[in-house]
């Protein structure tokens, strides 16, 4: 299947194509199945009901939260970020939520120890334990903020709750990747 070669793009007037290799039938059970169901729903308030283009991400991941009931969050952020995760932080604490920030170097962990190829000596990102501290403070939602490549992909792999990604580090482009799309 490649969607971008399509020329009908029948599937956007509900008619599935001919590519598809999914049980349709069976992925719609899957989406109503409760817990799909409230995460869907929240979704579409945040999207069918005129809100589309009106929210920041960081908006709309707050109203996302507030109707998921969410009421502890976990942040999961790149010590390069830090101070951008006190402010997000603090502005989801004057929202109304619990908030656990947890920085990459959390545990102390060379990167000697961590990559056995490595012989450098400073703090290492340490995904895994990022994400198992997560776990253990029984968060309702975790948000990421710049984790590496391949630290998130390892993170994401690990952490047990909903999970989204409100910041993608990008250093070249201030953190704004479809920039290098569009210069």
């Amino acid at each position: 299947m490649d969607c971008t070669r399509c020329k009908t793009k029948n599937c956007r007037i509900t008619d599935p194509c001919n590519a598809q290799k999914f049980n349709a039938e069976a992925l719609m059970a899957t989406y109503h199945l409760p817990n799909n169901q409230k995460i869907i729903q929240a979704a579409a308030a945040l999207v069918d009901n005129g809100k589309a283009g009106t929210l920041s991400r960081l908006q709309e991941v707050i109203e996302f939260s507030k109707s998921m009931n969410f009421n502890r969050i976990g942040i999961a952020y790149c010590y390069g970020m830090e101070l951008d995760a006190v402010l997000v932080a603090q502005i989801f604490r004057e929202s109304g939520f619990k908030i656990v920030p947890v920085s990459c170097t959390t545990g102390g962990f060379k990167q000697s120890e961590v990559n056995t190829e490595s012989s450098i000596e400073n703090v290492s990102c340490n995904p895994l334990a990022q994400a198992e501290q997560i776990n253990r403070e029984n968060v309702d939602f975790t948000i990421t903020m710049g984790l590496c490549l391949g630290h998130d992909i390892i993170f994401q792999k690990k952490i047990n709750s909903y999970t989204t990604t409100l910041i993608v580090k990008d250093r070249v482009y201030s953190n704004n990747p479809i920039k290098a799309l569009r210069n």
